[in-house]
């Protein structure tokens, strides 16, 4: 699509403002001169843009890539700090990229992840980590590609007594919907016998899934949009089909290894929310329900910011455990998430590496 030069200004006003205002109330707890010194550094990395972003939860997730032969750190700058957060600068098979850890749920994640598209020139966001599996048919250690992602921790809790047919408060206005569907508690009660009892009543009543409010950045101010299921960009994904028949790490050592070997797999959709899932009767629900595969804490909020600043994303999320389902390896993250870390390092490296050479045949 065309831009023309005057649009391209607006967006550059647009952008200077949004980054005055962060640095006017970064100022107030800053000392003028380290924030002088940080905005120096910022222009002067984005006249050498634009960058690919990659937006990572924790350091047991960014550690093997910082430590990868993929990974070469800027060598006049390797990193900039603002308001919490580290972003680092280097290039990963030749893509010029900067990194950024977000810290644990959604709150954290797109917090990082507009501070990462406010404040320097991103041109695409690659978000990975690890994740609950709800699907079935994969395993721990398989490495995940939503094409669709759904926050799914906005509820409306109904009231004990009303049921589907009835109104939720302030859906006349627009503010919630039954449209998506909802969990009723009471599928899930158990006898004596422990047998699942449908016809049980249970003063938890329904959750009402929700979608989000977004407020995207060229529409018109304070008019709100609504998402549910956000896409990942389209040329990504499609590219991200080169990927399936990488080969991923099966051990932790010579002792500790997986049944199967680990695949690259792009499926249909994935979910966060600010919530662990270790519950076998939640991990059906929400797979037969949504048919969602990886379970997070942050992904949907990258999704969101990104899809609220037109910025081409893309996740990636290698399977840790069975959120609470399975058998032999079920709850198993604490050991198998670095290897599961590394597999979606793997992943990302290789991705950047076609993407890079796609974009140099162009």
């Amino acid at each position: 699509m065309f831009v023309g030069s005057s649009t391209m200004a607006s967006l550059r006003y647009i952008f200077m403002l949004s980054l005055g205002f962060l640095f006017v109330l970064y100022s107030v707890q800053s000392d003028a001169a380290v924030l002088g010194k940080t905005l120096k550094r910022i222009a002067k990395l984005n006249r050498n843009g634009p960058y690919m972003g990659l937006v990572i939860p924790n350091s047991f997730e960014m550690n093997p890539l910082l430590q990868s032969p993929s990974f070469q750190p800027n060598e006049s700058l390797p990193y900039v700090d603002f308001a919490g957060r580290r972003f680092r600068l280097g290039t990963i098979e030749g893509e010029k990229v900067i990194l950024v850890m977000t810290g644990l749920a959604m709150l954290n994640a797109g917090v990082t992840t507009q501070l990462l598209l406010a404040l320097f020139k991103v041109k695409g966001v690659v978000h990975y980590g690890i994740a609950g599996n709800a699907n079935p048919d994969l395993n721990i250690g398989d490495v995940t590609i939503p094409q669709f992602w759904a926050h799914t921790g906005l509820w409306n809790w109904q009231r004990y007594g009303d049921g589907p047919e009835d109104e939720l408060p302030l859906e006349s206005n627009g503010d919630y919907t039954r449209k998506i569907g909802y969990l009723h508690f009471a599928d899930y009660s158990i006898d004596d016998g422990n047998k699942t009892l449908n016809t049980s009543e249970n003063l938890l009543n329904n959750v009402w899934y929700q979608p989000e409010e977004v407020f995207p950045i060229n529409g018109i101010p304070e008019t709100r949009g609504h998402a549910f299921w956000v896409p990942v960009n389209s040329h990504y994904f499609a590219l991200s089909n080169r990927l399936e028949n990488l080969k991923l790490k099966n051990c932790i050592n010579s002792t500790t290894c997986l049944s199967s070997p680990p695949v690259v797999k792009r499926v249909a959709r994935g979910s966060s929310s600010s919530i662990f899932v270790d519950n076998a009767a939640y991990r059906s629900f929400i797979y037969n329900k949504f048919n969602i595969s990886p379970i997070d804490m942050e992904s949907a909020a990258v999704a969101l910011v990104c899809h609220q600043q037109k910025t081409p994303f893309i996740v990636f999320r290698a399977l840790s455990d069975l959120a609470g389902g399975g058998e032999a390896q079920s709850n198993e993250a604490s050991i198998f998430a670095s290897l599961a870390a590394n597999n979606s390092v793997t992943v990302v490296v290789q991705f950047l590496k076609h993407l890079h050479s796609v974009r140099g045949a162009n």
